[in-house]
């Protein structure tokens, strides 16, 4: 089954391309959820359309997000948990705890774009990459600091 994609899809490719997938993944994910059209004569000749559009979208989508990106730099997010001996934590932090600190700061950041490999189970200083466009990617630091043990 041949589609245009209407969205960048991971592994699969950006706004406007003709795309060949599996019948199946294309009915049942890619055209409920509006991420690609199908591809017939008619919609191909749209494709000219939303390419030039797609390019207009995507400058501006990369100039807010070279903007947020210069905002994030500066952003310092701090954790306080349990650690047990060796300075390892009882739990972890995640890329949900992390976005949900950054929407308490007034960014609002999808937890999928915080590219955190697997959960943060030490205390310290971590710089963290948020991937905000293809192009653009914003570090910032996140500093997880033991609880205060009451006794």
């Amino acid at each position: 089954m041949e589609v245009i994609l209407k969205e960048d899809v991971v592994k699969l490719g950006v706004r406007g391309d003709v795309v060949k997938v599996a019948a199946g993944y294309g009915r049942n994910y890619l055209l409920p959820k509006k991420l690609a059209i199908e591809a017939n004569a008619a919609n191909k000749a749209v494709v000219v359309q939303m390419k030039a559009s797609a390019v207009r979208r995507n400058a501006k989508e990369k100039a807010g997000a070279e903007e947020l990106a210069k905002q994030i730099d500066a952003v310092v997010v701090n954790f306080t948990r349990k650690a047990g001996e060796g300075d390892h934590l009882f739990g972890s932090v995640t890329s949900s705890d992390i976005a949900a600190e950054l929407t308490k700061k007034g960014f609002d950041i999808d937890r999928r774009k915080i590219q955190l490999h697997e959960p943060l189970k030490q205390l310290g200083d971590f710089t963290i990459a948020v991937k905000l466009h293809r192009d653009v990617t914003a570090h910032f630091k996140v500093v997880i600091e033991k609880e205060a043990v009451e006794e």
